[in-house]
């Protein structure tokens, strides 16, 4: 429980600050200001949105009950709080919770790890393979010896380092564009580009110059917005929601989670935004855009200062990849090892099993990383998908729903889970109204799923109902 949980120990501050940072990563550095540059404020702008929306809801309504509900329930991982939230006897819905973690967390290291490698690339020109698996290698080490209290600790201190680095960076960019004025009458020349209701479309031969903006319509803003959604199935932000020490304290941590994400968040979409009146910052795709707050701060600042902004890349990246390897790996080791295969396992044994599975999932991650020419944000949103449709309406009525049974929570879980694949790699090429994110029809279906199946099949036991009376106190 210590290593997994942290003995339910964080404090307020801590709580929030590491839900964030945890939660962000590389993405918010590179990926959401590439995106921005390369789009405008349009697609940017409503994921932005739509994350600060499901962040604000995530830690309203969700995070007091789950604290009291996985306390009572003496639950240390997701998988195992679902388990015994349906008082389990065959553990179906902990063994396929902890493959559908270890499966899109796998992803989402991989992306953490593609932004420690497009880092070292861009700062002193080494090659990306080389400094990809060394970034994986020091991630794993420090993650091996010391658990859900080091990663959140370094993760408080990693978060500061991003904010600051963001604000910063965004102050220069304006500096060196001429000045907001300029900013703005730049954007402005370019179609659609600060327009909430237009998107831009890049030239594929010339990156400073557009053609005719598209309309970005309500299913398009929506389909953007729906990233909020994806928080309610967060495993790392919903285990801090565990493991404060204090359920009153969540209301603290709730208000400082959302004002820094906030700070951030804008700043990163302004970043590209500006970056597109900024001399010498031309890029020719959406991947190389990803660059922009790493060239930012190498051409315009002194050594010192840029070597500290481009550590908040390097800290939001592995203060991401540590969460998502202890993660993996307990579902791994404590939930499918110790709980279901071998009952009777030492905590010895089981510290060996989640050791040797951390290394495991890290090369894999390092082979998910290895194509140097793959978008931060592309790799980030499918594993986003894959979290909030499996686990989002799972939680979101485990938590809410007294009539929810096995049945249902299992159903919801595998048709949501498995829609993310279906809509990416089957709906989405045909385009048209299917060209929107996944993660909104796959959680849909999902709960459609949840609520059916659960209503077709016998209520809860009495002792699931008192559970869950008990919680809703």
């Amino acid at each position: 429980e210590a290593y997994f949980l942290g003995d339910r120990s964080l404090g307020p501050w801590v709580a929030a600050f590491s839900a964030e940072a945890s939660d962000m990563s590389g993405w918010l550095l590179m990926g959401l200001p590439g995106l921005a540059y390369w789009t405008g404020l349009a697609e940017a702008g409503w994921t932005a949105i739509g994350l600060f929306i499901g962040t604000y809801f995530n830690w309203l309504i969700v995070s007091k009950r789950l604290r009291r509900y996985s306390e009572r329930l003496d639950a240390i991982t997701i998988p195992s709080f679902f388990s015994r939230r349906f008082h389990e006897k065959n553990n179906l819905i902990q063994l396929f919770s902890s493959l559908f973690i270890i499966l899109f967390f796998t992803v989402y290291a991989g992306q953490c790890l593609a932004s420690c490698g497009k880092l070292f690339v861009n700062l002193f020109d080494l090659g990306y393979h080389e400094m990809m698996i060394i970034s994986a290698v020091f991630v794993l080490v420090y993650t091996f010896l010391g658990g859900f209290l080091a990663e959140s600790a370094s993760d408080f201190m990693q978060a500061i380092v991003m904010v600051v680095a963001l604000v910063g960076i965004l102050a220069l960019a304006v500096a060196n564009a001429g000045g907001l004025d300029a900013v703005i009458a730049n954007a402005q020349s370019i179609d659609g580009f600060l327009s909430l209701s237009q998107v831009s479309t890049p030239s594929t031969t010339e990156a400073n110059v557009f053609g005719a903006a598209n309309s970005y319509s309500i299913l398009t803003i929506a389909s953007s917005m729906a990233w909020g959604l994806g928080y309610f199935g967060m495993p790392q932000v919903l285990l801090r929601f565990m493991g404060i020490r204090s359920e009153g304290e969540l209301t603290r941590s709730r208000r400082v989670a959302c004002i820094w994400l906030m700070i951030s968040m804008s700043a990163a979409v302004f970043i590209g935004i500006v970056g597109r009146s900024v001399p010498g910052l031309e890029y020719m795709s959406n991947a190389q855009a990803e660059n922009i707050f790493i060239d930012t701060a190498v051409t315009f600042l002194p050594p010192a200062l840029a070597g500290f902004a481009c550590a908040g890349i390097l800290a939001a990246s592995i203060s991401s990849s540590d969460s998502y390897l202890l993660i993996s790996t307990s579902a791994l080791a404590e939930n499918i090892y110790h709980g279901i295969l071998k009952k009777d396992a030492s905590d010895k044994q089981v510290m060996l099993i989640s050791r040797v599975a951390m290394t495991v999932i890290t090369l894999i991650a390092m082979v998910i990383a290895w194509d140097a020419n793959s978008t931060i944000f592309g790799i980030t949103s499918f594993a986003w998908a894959g979290f909030g449709a499996t686990f989002g309406p799972l939680m979101l009525f485990s938590l809410f729903w007294k009539r929810v049974n096995q049945a249902g929570a299992l159903a919801g879980m595998l048709v949501g889970g498995s829609m993310v694949f279906v809509w990416k790699y089957v709906f989405a090429p045909m385009g048209g109204v299917f060209a929107i994110y996944e993660l909104l029809p796959a959680f849909i279906c999902g709960s459609i799923a949840l609520v059916v199946v659960s209503l077709i099949t016998p209520a809860p036991s009495a002792e699931i109902q008192a559970d869950f009376d008990a919680c809703a106190q």
